[in-house]
Order: structure tokens, then C-alpha cells, then sequence
């Protein structure tokens, strides 16, 4: 168990740092270019994987529409919106704001699936929001960025795509739904990159390649399928609290590669958002947090 739970902690590790080295690659790449590119790797590494383990299945008819529309919403805007967010949003700030994504999705599961919420689930809720104004806050003072407007629309991807993924798995496996997801993604962000963006801005330099290569394969890759062969020995629900460790990965790996500062503000904020998202997704089953940890390559 304690092996299990040290891949546990190395995954989130390496999620957590996603967020720093997202901000270093948008340095070198435009945000479109940039996730095409990832994609195009991490497609090739879930082929090659999905036709190894012969996972690599067909899908049925009436599931296409919503696999085209996972493609898009959480492939296609999930990615581009990420790296858009972090050419100016803070590291740390844009990790805090994802970390909200379970609150969204039990949100978004009461509206389009009639699921209930409990009075446990709004207070932390309220408590997760009032920590999202105090690290997004600067002197008392709102400050809107055009890069938080797109990490917001990460989340909020994410989280759809979440709700799309549970009525796939009804009839697909993880693996075939990442790959095809993925698929679609790429084939919708590759022509509008290569026409909103030019090929030439992309790094001419080797370390940024390695390190998109690199961060593309482990991150999305191989800690992926770690994750979710670990959770069935250890269960969601423990796997859970690990998850919630990201935020606070993405701010020391800030303080030490990036040098970010962290006001006492942002921290407390940190806690608040943590608190919040643990008092509104242990409001039932565990549903809404296992199918985020689940979806968590998305």
C-alpha cells in the first residue's frame, strides 16, 4: 500500500509542476502551436499504449456526437485555454482555480442531471469561493485578467467533459475514450493553429522541445495510467486527498523554478479552496470526486 500511495504522490507531483512548466513552454511557443504539438505526442504514446494492451476499440454509433463534442470542449478548448491562461496568470493562482473543478462538476451534474445537492455542499461551496477572491484579489481589489477569464474556461471544460465521460464509459473504455477524445481534439486545433499562428514563433532551441516532449509523455501519459491503475488498489476516495495536494505542488515548484512570490492572502485563500472542495465533494457516494479523479487526464 505504501508503494501505491508514493505513485500516488509522484503523480500529483508531476501535475502539480505542469502548471510551472506550462508557464516556461508558453515562453517559447504560441499557446495554439504549443498544444497541438503536446497533443500529437500524447496521442502517439496512447496508440501505441491502447495497441499494445488492444484497447484500441471501435465506437458505437450513437456515441459519436458526444465523443466529437468531448473532443472539442475537453480536448480541443481544455488545452488551448491552459496554455492561453498561463502566458499571464500565476501558476499557483491558475492550479487554486482548477482545483474547483469537482464543486463545478456537482454543479453541472444537478442541472443537466438532477442530481441533489446537500446544504454541505453549498457551504463549502461558499467557503471554496471566498478562497478563490482572496488569492485572485490584490489590496481588496478584484483584478480580472484576461488570463484567469481562460483558466476559468479550463475548469469549466474539464468539468463538461467530465459529465460527457460518465455516459461514455457506459459503453467504452477509458482508454478508447482518451484516445478518440484526443483525436478529435487535435484534428479540430491543428488547422486553426497553423492558420492563427505562425510555426516560425515555435522554439528553434532543443531543451524547450525535450521539455514539451518530456512533460507531454509523463504528464499526460504515463502518470495517467499509473493514476488509475493505482485507485484500484487504493480506492478514489484515498486517492482523493492527494488530489488536493496540486495546488500546493504548483506553488513551491513556482517558488523554486520561477521564483514566484506567495502573499499570506494567497495562502490562506489556498486553504480556504482546499476546505471548500473537500466539504462539497464528500457530500454523497464519492461520485463526483471519483469521476474527476478518473477523468483526471482530460
Amino acid at each position: 500500500m505504501i508503494r501505491s500511495y508514493l505513485l500516488l504522490l509522484i503523480c500529483v507531483i508531476c501535475w502539480g509542476s505542469n502548471f510551472v512548466f506550462g508557464a516556461i513552454l508558453v515562453k517559447d511557443f504560441p499557446p495554439m502551436l504549443l498544444s497541438a504539438t503536446r497533443l500529437l505526442f500524447i496521442i502517439i504514446f496512447i496508440a501505441l499504449y491502447a495497441l499494445k494492451k488492444k484497447k484500441w476499440n471501435s465506437i458505437q454509433k450513437k456515441d459519436w456526437l458526444t465523443m466529437i463534442l468531448l473532443g472539442f470542449i475537453g480536448t480541443f478548448i481544455n488545452q488551448w485555454s491552459f496554455y492561453a491562461a498561463l502566458e499571464t496568470a500565476h501558476p499557483t493562482t491558475s492550479a487554486l482555480i482548477l482545483a474547483l473543478a469537482p464543486i463545478t462538476t456537482a454543479l453541472l451534474a444537478a442541472v443537466f442531471l438532477r442530481e441533489r445537492l446537500t446544504k454541505r455542499f453549498l457551504l463549502g461551496s461558499i467557503v471554496a469561493l471566498a478562497g478563490v477572491f482572496l488569492v485572485i484579489a490584490s489590496g481588496g481589489t478584484l483584478h480580472l485578467s484576461i488570463g484567469l477569464i481562460w483558466i476559468f474556461l479550463t475548469m469549466l471544460s474539464f468539468s463538461i467533459s467530465i459529465i460527457m465521460i460518465r455516459k461514455l464509459t457506459e459503453r467504452n473504455h477509458s482508454i478508447t475514450i482518451t484516445l478518440y477524445s484526443n483525436l478529435f481534439g487535435f484534428g479540430g486545433l491543428l488547422p486553426i493553429a497553423l492558420l492563427s499562428e505562425s510555426p516560425q514563433q515555435m522554439s528553434r532551441e532543443p531543451w524547450p522541445w525535450v521539455l514539451l516532449i518530456v512533460t507531454a509523455i509523463i504528464m499526460h501519459g504515463i502518470c495517467t495510467l499509473i493514476w488509475n491503475n493505482q485507485i484500484q488498489i487504493v480506492g478514489a476516495s484515498k486517492a482523493s486527498m492527494f488530489l488536493n495536494l496540486e495546488p500546493f505542488v504548483a506553488m513551491l515548484v513556482g517558488l523554486v523554478v520561477l521564483k514566484n512570490s506567495v502573499t499570506p492572502s494567497q495562502l490562506f485563500g489556498a486553504l480556504l479552496i482546499i476546505i471548500g472542495v473537500v466539504l462539497s465533494t464528500a457530500f454523497k457516494g464519492k461520485r463526483v470526486m471519483e469521476e474527476a479523479i478518473y477523468s483526471q487526464e482530460a
